[in-house]
């Protein structure tokens, strides 16, 4: 079974973490507005039902969220802790679907940004998560946030 993504997707890059290299591959692109991000539910994503483990959704709903709000001005280029993550698991993802997540910032303030999104396996609510993070320091490199980066 292929990891390959629809047209436009590439694999995510540095500010997406180790974690997410083991356990991906997650693929984004950018759209106006902001960042979709998916995957395809491979053999390892799986639970003994043969569809998304709900770890991995859970994982992936964390990032959807966290850098849909780094798109954002008041998150921009900066670490995001999560302070807490919401999630209502509506339907199973088969193995083989396409998996995909858009974010929706609710508000932010001077120190929090709130977010919500809904899962979809191919078309198909799977998941609906709601997150509030923290809004951290700026990264501690010297090089300017590019947002192509993390694609």
């Amino acid at each position: 079974m292929t990891a390959a993504p629809p047209a436009g997707f590439r694999q995510v890059g540095r500010y997406c973490g180790a974690f997410i290299d083991h356990c991906g591959p997650v693929f984004g692109r950018l759209e106006e507005g902001g960042v979709v991000l998916g995957f395809r539910v491979l053999p390892h994503h799986t639970n003994p039902l043969d569809c998304a483990h709900g770890g991995m959704l859970a994982s992936f709903a964390d990032m959807v969220l966290a850098c849909g709000a780094m798109y954002r001005p008041e998150g921009w280029g900066r670490i995001l802790p999560t302070i807490s993550l919401q999630l209502d698991f509506l339907a199973p993802a088969p193995r083989g679907a396409w998996v995909e997540g858009r974010c929706e910032v609710l508000k932010a303030t001077g120190s929090m940004v709130f977010t919500q999104c809904v899962v979809r396996a191919d078309g198909q609510a799977a998941m609906r998560a709601s997150a509030v993070f923290k809004l951290g320091p700026a990264p501690q490199d010297d090089r300017p946030w590019d947002p192509l980066e993390l694609l």
